[in-house]
C-alpha cells in the first residue's frame, strides 16, 4: 500500500539511487570473492552474501514508491537492472512497468518468464492493461484476456481499440456513479461501503437508470449542504465532458484551463462509459514532451541509455545520414566559392557566424510554432500572418544585428563593403530561416506527422547551406 512506500522528492531520488548502487556493488564484490573460494566455504560465504546484501537491497525496494523503483531501473546497466528487477515481488511488477520508459520495460519484459508477465499484469486494471498490452507477447496477452471477466474484457477490448493520442487511451473506468434522486445521506452511506475510493476521486457521477450522464456531484457540495437534501438538488448539471475520440491534446488543454481534477467520458449517446483523470493527463503530456524532444534532435523513439550499441545505432542512423547528405551539401556550397575564398580569407572567418546566428534564429521560430501548434493555436488560415509575422522579426533582427556585426567587420578589415555585405547576408539568412522554421512545421502537420520531427536537423541544414550560398555569394558579386 503507498501508506507504508517512501514517497522522495526529485531532488532526492539520487540518494535512494546511490544506496543501491552501492549495495550492488557490495554484493558483486563479495560475489567475486565468493567465486575464488572452494567448497563447503563457499556455499558458507554465498549464503551470508545472499542473506546480508541481497536482503538489505530487497527491503530498501520494498518501502519504495513504484515511480522510485523505476527511476533506479532506468539508471542502472543492465546486468545490474536485471538483479534489482529480480528482487521486486512480483505484484508489483505490474505497476513498475507501467512506470518505466517503453525503452526499459523492453528489456524487463524479455528477462521475464511468461508464468512471471501473466502474474504481475493480472494485478492492473483493464486501462493500464491496455497500456501495458502492446509491449506483451502474445501468449500472454491471450491468457490474460481469457482470465479476464466479461465486463473486464469488454473494459480492455474498448481501451485497446483507441488510438494513443486520444481520450479514450487515457481513460480509466473506476468511477463511483450515483442516482439523482437519492438524498445526500444515502449517497453517504454508500461511500461508506467502500474500502477506498479511486484514486484521483474529487466528485461523483450522477447518472440514470440507462447510465446516461446527468451531472457531476462535488465533494465539497456532498460535505457542506443538508444531507436530506436530494442528489438533483445539488449537483451540478453543467459538466464539462469528453468523448472517447477527442484528441488527448484537447482535453490536457482543458485540465490545464479548467484546473480539473477528473472529467467524465460519454459515447454518442450521452453514455458514461468512463473518466480521465489529471494524473493520466500529465503523464500523457509528460510523454508527449519527451517524444517531441527526441523528434526535434532526430531521434525516432525513446532510447535506454544502457541499450546495447546495436539498439542505439538503429535509432539514431537515419537522421544522421540525412545530416550527413545536408552537411556534404554545404561542403559543396563552399567548395563552389574556394576561389573567392582564396582571395579574401576573411570570409572564412565570418562566414560561420553568419550560418549559426541563422540557425539559431530559425530553432526560436520553429520552437515557438511547435508549441502553438500543440496548444492548437494555429489554424491554417492563419499561416500566412504567421508568415509576415516571422519574416517581420527576422528583418528588424537582420537589420540590427547584421548591422552590429557588419561594422565590426568593416573596422577588423577596414573594409566598408565588407560590413555591408555581412549586413546584407545576416538579414537575408534570417528571413530564410524564418521562411523555413514556419514552413517545416506546418507542412509537417498537414502531412499527418508530428510537427516537431527532425525540425533542429532540418533547419541547421538549411540554416548553414543558405547562409554560407548568400555571403559567399554576395562577396563574390560585390567584393571581388
Amino acid at each position: 500500500m503507498i501508506e507504508s512506500e517512501e514517497i522522495q522528492h526529485s531532488d532526492d531520488l539520487q540518494k535512494p539511487l546511490q544506496d543501491v548502487q552501492r549495495l550492488i556493488e557490495r554484493h558483486r564484490l563479495v560475489e567475486h570473492l565468493v567465486d575464488r573460494q572452494e567448497g563447503a566455504r563457499q556455499e558458507l560465504v554465498a549464503g551470508l552474501v545472499h542473506k546480508q546484501h541481497l536482503a538489505e537491497l530487497s527491503s530498501r525496494l520494498e518501502r519504495m514508491h513504484p515511480a522510485d523503483i523505476a527511476y533506479i531501473l532506468e539508471a542502472l546497466p543492465l546486468p545490474d537492472r536485471l538483479l534489482v528487477w529480480d528482487l521486486v515481488r512480483v505484484e508489483r511488477d505490474g505497476e513498475i512497468l507501467l512506470e518505466v520508459s517503453d525503452a526499459v520495460r523492453e528489456s524487463l519484459i524479455e528477462a521475464m518468464e511468461p508464468k512471471e508477465l501473466v502474474a504481475a499484469a493480472e494485478q492492473l486494471d483493464a486501462d493500464e492493461l491496455a497500456d501495458l498490452a502492446p509491449d506483451l507477447p502474445r501468449e500472454v496477452l491471450q491468457d490474460l484476456y481469457l482470465a479476464l471477466d466479461v465486463e473486464e474484457r469488454e473494459q480492455l477490448r474498448a481501451a485497446m481499440s483507441y488510438p494513443e493520442d486520444s481520450v479514450g487511451a487515457l481513460m480509466d473506468f473506476e468511477m463511483v456513479t450515483v442516482r439523482e434522486d437519492v438524498t445526500l445521506e444515502v449517497v453517504l452511506r454508500y461511500l461508506r461501503l467502500f474500502d477506498a475510493l479511486p484514486d484521483q476521486t474529487d466528485q461523483l457521477f450522477v447518472v440514470d437508470r440507462q447510465e446516461m450522464l446527468r451531472g457531476t456531484l462535488q465533494f465539497e457540495r456532498l460535505l457542506v449542504n443538508d444531507p436530506e437534501l436530494l442528489v438533483s438538488a445539488v449537483m451540478r448539471a453543467e459538466t464539462l465532458t469528453l468523448h472517447p475520440d477527442d484528441k488527448a491534446d484537447d482535453a490536457a488543454q482543458a485540465f490545464e484551463r479548467y484546473d480539473l481534477v477528473s472529467a467524465p467520458v460519454v459515447d454518442g449517446q450521452g453514455r458514461l462509459i468512463g473518466r480521465v483523470t489529471v494524473n493520466a493527463v500529465l503523464d500523457f503530456v509528460r510523454e508527449a514532451g519527451e517524444e517531441d524532444l527526441l523528434a526535434q534532435a532526430g531521434l525516432a523513439e525513446d532510447e535506454d541509455i544502457f541499450a546495447p550499441i546495436w539498439d542505439s545505432v538503429k535509432n539514431r542512423w537515419a537522421w544522421l545520414a540525412i545530416n550527413l547528405v545536408t552537411a556534404f551539401i554545404a561542403s559543396r556550397v563552399i567548395g563552389a566559392f574556394e576561389a573567392s575564398i582564396e582571395k579574401l580569407v576573411a570570409l572564412a572567418t565570418l562566414m560561420p557566424i553568419v550560418a549559426g546566428i541563422g540557425g539559431n534564429s530559425g530553432n526560436q521560430t520553429i520552437t515557438m510554432i511547435v508549441r502553438a501548434l500543440a496548444l492548437g493555436q494555429v489554424q491554417a488560415e492563419q499561416t500566412n500572418k504567421l508568415y509576415r509575422k516571422e519574416l517581420g522579426v527576422a528583418t528588424f533582427n537582420g537589420l540590427i544585428w547584421g548591422g552590429l556585426l557588419g561594422s565590426v567587420a568593416a573596422l577588423l578589415y577596414k573594409s566598408v563593403a565588407l560590413g555591408v555585405v555581412m549586413t546584407a547576408a545576416m538579414t537575408l539568412n534570417l528571413l530564410l530561416a524564418a521562411l523555413v522554421g514556419v514552413t517545416i512545421p506546418t507542412l509537417m502537420q498537414r502531412l499527418g506527422r508530428d510537427p516537431a520531427l527532425g525540425s533542429s536537423v532540418l533547419i541547421t541544414a538549411v540554416t548553414d547551406s543558405g547562409g554560407f550560398f548568400i555571403f559567399l555569394g554576395l562577396a563574390t558579386l560585390f567584393l571581388l
